[in-house]
């Protein structure tokens, strides 16, 4: 088993709890740098959220 599948069904239920900590890390690294790079940190952002299917209005994938 990954370490991404591990994160998944730890977060099985936790998903908007989950969705919030990525968004303020995300914040917190914006404000560190500036917003010097805040749109690597959107797309880093999105990509984790959607990855971990934490996305609102997501359907996450079937479980293996």
């Amino acid at each position: 088993m990954s370490v991404l599948d591990k994160l998944k069904q730890m977060l099985k239920g936790h998903e908007e709890q989950a969705s919030q900590g990525i968004d303020k890390a995300g914040d917190f690294v914006d404000g560190k740098t500036q917003g010097k790079y805040s749109s690597q940190v959107d797309t880093a952002q999105d990509q984790l959220k959607r990855q971990l299917g934490t996305e609102p209005g997501q359907e996450r994938p079937p479980e293996r």
